[in-house]
């Protein structure tokens, strides 16, 4: 068994021994994944699905693996509070960016590419005017 001396570490100072840098699309997974965590939270029986793109930009500092700013298109039924399940869904994913990844989240836009009613007994939608 190979053991590394103590002076190994040591010759290298902290900056320069390398950096962790997150992946754009694992960041996406992340937002996309806190989105329908979100929006199961606000509308439990509503089946939805939520989309995210994500734009990165890394920062000079060494504590941080860098800035993201997230976009994530969502699903939302209709009739509902439409600002208030954005809302959550804002602050879901930048709760979980910074938690999972260790990126700061300046701003989470929420795009709504969808809205949908509520499916009426015989299985049609209904008509929203």
């Amino acid at each position: 068994m190979a053991t590394v001396p103590a002076a190994a570490d040591s010759a290298v100072p902290a900056a320069e021994r390398g950096a962790t840098i997150i992946a754009d699309r694992v960041v996406a997974k992340i937002a996309a994944q806190a989105a329908r965590e979100a929006l199961r939270e606000t509308a439990p029986t509503d089946p939805t699905d939520a989309h995210a793109t994500v734009a990165v930009r890394r920062r000079d500092t060494r504590r941080h693996f860098g800035e993201a700013r997230v976009r994530v298109a969502v699903e939302l039924g209709y009739p509902s509070d439409i600002g208030a399940q954005c809302g959550v869904v804002r602050r879901q994913v930048a709760e979980r960016v910074r938690a999972l990844a260790n990126m700061e989240v300046p701003e989470v836009a929420v795009e709504v590419e969808r809205l949908h009613s509520p499916l009426l007994d015989g299985g049609a939608r209904e008509r929203v005017r």
